[in-house]
């Protein structure tokens, strides 16, 4: 079981942010830590992405009872399961239950925790001489977490693990907040101040009333989707992004020499590329590349 949880103190000198720690309830090892201005949805869903790009996909995942976890109708009342908020609805895609901190003694736990921390971390900081967020949140992933855990990680009281290894496509798109929206008559999705370009679509003559998907991811790159199909990647002024064909895997659509589609190794988009040059596969700068068995010019040199 995951535990995640947040605490706002001063990290560095005259400076307060908010520490989300994401971490394994049996042994106390965070998995991942993190200072952030605020806490809130997308800080949650950072944690959350990180365990799983580490480790694998977990079964269950505890918390309190914050407003981006659950609804709650009342003060003190039982949180709404049914309605569920961006991060539920993530969790769902994802399969992992979510459990309510409902229990005193674990959220006693969770703040003797976080007051070591509080107590460790603005001191290790200073002694290192680092006085913003990217620097300190560099130190927590490369030296503080590490030292932490050697310290205080409590042994399991069982071998193995529960982590199973994640293979379901691009996490960004499922770990992310979704807003329903409308083509416009310009071809475009207007979103938070921006004009969101559709480029031409071979498929679909237009999308004009098209009823689509925005995804802002936890890096703050968007998506648009129309059903299960995804029409552009965005970056975070909102201008379209390019494919990055160094990280692209061939599927048997196209002969060397011939038109052919691509899927791109990172989002799991596909793209139509004018011709296949097989040499650019063979030596392709990376280990992305999958070519379908028995396809002409395939080597195991390209995969």
């Amino acid at each position: 079981m995951i535990h995640q949880d947040g605490s706002r103190h001063e990290g560095v000198s005259g400076q307060k942010w908010d520490l989300i720690v994401t971490m394994d309830d049996a042994t106390n090892e965070p998995y991942s830590m993190f200072f952030v201005e605020e806490e809130d949805t997308m800080s949650s869903l950072q944690g959350v992405r990180e365990v799983i790009e580490l480790l694998g996909l977990f079964s269950t995942f505890y918390s309190d009872r914050g407003s981006h976890y659950w609804p709650t109708p009342e003060a003190g009342c039982k949180v709404d399961q049914q309605n569920l908020t961006p991060f539920g609805q993530a969790m769902k895609h994802l399969g992992i239950e979510m459990i309510a901190d409902c229990s005193p003694e674990a959220r006693g736990r969770s703040e003797r925790m976080f007051r070591t921390h509080q107590d460790r971390l603005p001191r290790e900081l200073a002694l290192v001489g680092i006085t913003d967020r990217a620097d300190a949140n560099r130190d927590l992933t490369e030296v503080y977490r590490s030292a932490f855990n050697a310290e205080f990680m409590q042994p399991a009281m069982e071998e193995g693990s529960d982590f199973v290894d994640w293979i379901g496509g691009p996490l960004g798109d499922i770990l992310c907040e979704r807003f329903e929206r409308t083509v416009g008559n310009d071809h475009c999705v207007s979103f938070e101040g921006m004009k969101l370009q559709i480029p031409a679509d071979r498929h679909r003559c237009h999308h004009v009333k098209a009823k689509v998907a925005v995804l802002r991811r936890t890096d703050h790159t968007l998506a648009i989707l129309h059903g299960p199909r995804k029409l552009a990647d965005y970056d975070e002024a909102g201008k379209v992004m390019p494919p990055n064909l160094k990280v692209a895997a061939y599927i048997r659509r196209g002969r060397p020499g011939q038109s052919g589609q691509f899927i791109c190794y990172k989002t799991g988009q596909f793209y139509l590329l004018p011709t296949l040059d097989w040499s650019g596969v063979r030596n392709a700068p990376c280990s992305g590349w999958a070519v379908e068995e028995g396809d002409p010019g395939a080597s195991e040199d390209a995969v």
